[in-house]
């Protein structure tokens, strides 16, 4: 019988699932794992919006088969909230598409839009789908160095002139996951004169598009630039702004050619969010903006204790802008071993789990991404276990199978 998968062979082995498997054998120890690794938030879903699933799902027809593109209202409340948010004004029937999670229907596009061969830049570090989505649509893909925004659009410039053939697309996300960096609206002026002269595809992921902490300086769209509907799409989630991960409600929006794609994609492989879902998301959308502001400023203060502790524990943190992580180098005493043997050193001996930066591509290492998913009690404890490790194990640092 036939094994040889191709698409699965091109995947690479899951990086995080080293520190996975020893947090999942610490807990069978019965140890108490801090744990900061996945982007996973922990506050509830606002009352309104949990009141309306229920509502909704109450109803027989709510139970039937919803719509692929998303129901009518929830498109509409996209819309507006693009009028809103971005000022920009968006068709609901042909710019606007719900999606299972900005992660599913990044992979979707991919599968739309993708031949055997294409050529498409992704930032690196990045989030792994960026990269994983296309190459199970049998991209070739061309990392681009992103530690800084200004290294990228050089080092994109650069891939585009040196790519044969000429680059179907480029990706770009800002607040970025996982490196918490913001850019403001001239950033997506280069990219789209960028890719206008090239004549190529933008695919923006805009995430974290509300979990910033500078009330003064939210994160742009790159919509917002005169043309960027020409060639750019941009993806969006109400997983973080809503606390709403588990839901799976995200969409996509800009280019009708590339929501016309996605659409035709997902026509075959869905029928939607189940529909309350989806009601209740557009109550989300539509309704007091209250709950959002209360959920960033539980982020920032994290973020504030975290820093704040850490750095009395012995250990730099950046303070993060944006997003719900910290992007952190690894304390000077431990780089020699890597962002991998780090996290796991860190995890068995402090309890404390993180991800390694190297799960996020070769340009991650020296560095591990720590979540804002514990409240600050658990964060307090954290850095105390931290102090302990840095001034026990710190002194020594060697590999774990080195050191038995």
């Amino acid at each position: 019988m036939h094994t040889d998968f191709q698409r699965i062979k091109r995947l690479p082995t899951y990086v995080f699932e080293q520190v996975n498997k020893l947090k999942a054998e610490a807990r069978a120890r019965g140890d108490d794992i801090i744990d900061f690794g996945m982007g996973n938030p922990d506050m509830p879903t606002p009352t309104h919006i949990v009141d309306k699933l229920v509502e909704t799902a109450r109803d027989p027809r709510a139970n039937r088969y919803s719509a692929s593109r998303g129901i009518k209202g929830l498109r509409r409340a996209m819309a507006g909230y693009y009028q809103r948010r971005f000022g920009i004004s968006l068709n609901p029937d042909t710019e606007i598409i719900a999606t299972l999670g900005s992660k599913e229907g990044f992979a979707n596009l991919a599968q739309a839009i993708t031949s055997p061969g294409d050529v498409v830049l992704v930032p690196n570090p990045a989030y792994p789908i960026h990269a994983y989505g296309f190459i199970m649509a049998g991209a070739a893909i061309r990392h681009v160095p992103a530690n800084t925004p200004e290294e990228f659009l050089r080092s994109a410039t650069q891939a585009i002139g040196d790519s044969q053939p000429k680059p179907l697309a480029l990706v770009v996300n800002y607040p970025s996951n996982p490196t918490a960096q913001m850019v403001d609206l001239d950033f997506y002026k280069e990219v789209v004169a960028l890719a206008k002269k090239h004549e190529i595809w933008v695919l923006s992921d805009l995430a974290y598009a509300d979990t910033y902490f500078d009330e003064d300086r939210p994160p742009p769209s790159i919509l917002q630039v005169e043309g960027a509907k020409d060639l750019a799409i941009e993806f969006q989630s109400l997983s973080k702004t809503y606390a709403m991960p588990g839901w799976r409600m995200g969409f996509a929006a800009g280019n009708a050619t590339l929501i016309a794609a996605l659409a035709r994609i997902k026509s075959y492989l869905d029928y939607g969010a189940y529909t309350p879902i989806q009601v209740a998301a557009t109550a989300a959308l539509n309704g007091p903006q209250d709950c959002a502001a209360e959920i960033r400023a539980i982020y920032r203060s994290r973020r504030d204790v975290l820093v704040e502790s850490m750095g009395r524990a012995g250990w730099n943190i950046p303070s993060p802008p944006a997003t719900m992580f910290a992007w952190v180098p690894i304390p000077d005493s431990f780089r020699d071993l890597g962002s991998m043997e780090f996290a796991k050193q860190l995890l068995v001996e402090a309890k404390v789990a993180v991800s390694p930066g190297i799960g996020f591509g070769e340009h991650g290492e020296g560095y591990v991404r720590i979540a804002l998913v514990e409240n600050e009690q658990r964060v307090r404890q954290a850095a105390r276990n931290v102090r302990r490790f840095l001034g026990d194990i710190g002194r020594n640092a060697q590999p774990m199978e080195a050191a038995k």
